[in-house]
């Protein structure tokens, strides 16, 4: 028996990989839900070229266009109603970011929107509040491969903000080449003086991290389901796998290639920000840029999707993780 159901979808363009879900709409007992059907994950790693030659290679270009073309006809398999395409840190630095975005629009007919730190923030935000306690003070912490975004949050309420052009394919790619924080334009610093000023103004006591590094490092800890990590069991992580070669890390601790490389200088990134703002845990709830793409679609498109509800339900993202004590 078909079961009709409205679907929306949501691609990030990220540094590291493109990622693409698909939701259902759900209404039941005067409640929405966006419930997860399909995902899919392709390390493209745009920023791997880009943070090193400024631009996006042709070889890669036509990679991208495929895999985009490719998606564009998985959505039409699903029916999708609406989708929404964001491209973050790699596309927005790329000297030619937007002649790929318009080749893109000429053959395919999607369009990108190419955003910048703040606003890839205030997309999170609309489904990390839902997650947060009342009363509460957090450092959202979010690395991708090309930025890291920080947002302070009071009782739900975001109150300060900061996006820094370093993420874990940046902090990789300088690792790897042997130059200090000093050599990276202060920007390490900076982020240190910003997390610590901001944490100590607004009495922050708790971490939340976001981004798919965090994700993998809590799947590999000890820490009982939907409760925090601590900052040491992140540095333990870090030394172990700091400690293992490319191959040990890809067929030992079973990483895949993409993400083998660039975990641990994420996790510096993650461990370094919890230390500056002095907090010794951090709760690691399963969402993104992707979930708050989807939020914001649904919301644009609330009236169209579900016109007999009355207008003042709004819809609650599909968040696996509740507020975590």
């Amino acid at each position: 028996m078909e079961y009709q159901l409205t679907k929306l979808a949501a691609i990030d363009i990220g540094s590291n990989a493109v990622r693409c879900q698909i939701s259902a709409v759900l209404f039941f007992q005067g409640r929405y839900r966006l419930k997860r059907v399909e995902y899919v994950r392709y390390p493209l790693r745009l920023g791997e070229d880009v943070f090193a030659t400024g631009e996006i290679p042709a070889r890669k270009a036509d990679k991208f266009v495929k895999f985009l073309h490719s998606l564009k006809l998985l959505m039409e398999v699903h029916e999708v109603s609406h989708h929404l395409i964001c491209a973050t840190s790699a596309m927005r630095t790329a000297a030619n970011g937007a002649a790929v975005a318009q080749r893109v629009k000429d053959e395919l007919g999607l369009d990108i929107h190419v955003i910048d730190g703040q606003a890839e923030a205030s997309y999170i935000n609309r489904v990390i509040e839902h997650v947060l306690e009342d009363n509460r003070h957090y450092l959202h912490i979010d690395v991708g491969g090309g930025s890291t975004e920080f947002n302070i949050y009071h009782d739900r309420r975001k109150v300060a903000a900061q996006s820094f052009e370093i993420g874990s394919i940046r902090r990789m790619q300088q690792e790897e080449s042997g130059r200090t924080v000093e050599e990276m334009n202060g920007l390490w610093q900076r982020m240190e003086v910003w997390v610590r000023e901001n944490a100590r103004r607004y009495h922050v006591t708790r971490a939340i991290g976001t981004g798919g590094n965090i994700n993998k490092l809590y799947s590999m800890s000890t820490a009982a389901p939907n409760r925090p990590i601590t900052r040491r069991s992140v540095q333990a992580l870090l030394d172990r796998l700091g400690g293992l070669s490319m191959n040990e890390r890809v067929n030992v601790a079973m990483l895949n290639p993409d993400r083998a490389d660039v975990i641990v200088p994420a996790g510096h990134i993650y461990l370094a920000a919890m230390d500056w703002a002095n907090v010794k845990n951090m709760i690691v709830p399963d969402i993104g840029l992707k979930d708050g793409m989807l939020q914001a679609l649904f919301e644009q498109y609330f009236d169209e999707i579900s016109p007999t509800v009355h207008p003042s339900i709004l819809p609650v993202a599909d968040v696996e993780n509740g507020p975590i004590m």
